[in-house]
């Protein structure tokens, strides 16, 4: 019995300590909870129900799925360093925005607020959306069937 609680304990203190290395750093942790969080919402986005109309069906895909680049650049903004990367960071902002806005357009949807939004980091904080925005075209799109 005492062996198996023993057991049982160093079971958990591995498990804890294998989470811990696999996270990073204890100052990158915010950063890889922000990217798993948008990772986790553009996949629950992402999985819709075909409706027989293949270009909302398509454009109902991927348009969480732009948002989900969104929301991992707006984290690498918050976190990163590299300034080379920062550059491609704001780049897939504009870019995919441009893109949703462009596929909403497509299928008679007017463009995401989103879009007006800053890309640049203003006083230490990047821009603001993050991932509301994504729950936001997605939704939209879902009820504008």
């Amino acid at each position: 019995m005492v062996f198996a609680r023993t057991a049982a304990t160093a079971m958990t203190i591995l498990i804890a300590a294998a989470s811990m290395c696999s996270a990073g750093p204890a100052d990158e942790s915010p950063f890889y909870a922000e990217n798993d969080a948008a990772m986790n919402h553009m996949m629950e986005a992402m999985n819709v129900k075909p409706t027989g109309d293949v270009d909302r069906d398509f454009t109902a895909m991927m348009i969480p799925h732009h948002q989900g680049a969104i929301d991992m650049a707006v984290a690498y903004l918050r976190y990163g360093h590299n300034e080379q990367l920062r550059r491609i960071a704001q780049e897939i902002i504009v870019e995919q925005r441009q893109e949703i806005d462009a596929m909403r357009l497509a299928v008679g949807l007017p463009p995401s607020a989103a879009t007006a939004a800053p890309t640049q980091p203003s006083g230490g904080m990047a821009m603001q959306g993050g991932m509301s925005g994504g729950m936001h075209h997605h939704d939209q799109t879902q009820k504008d069937r």
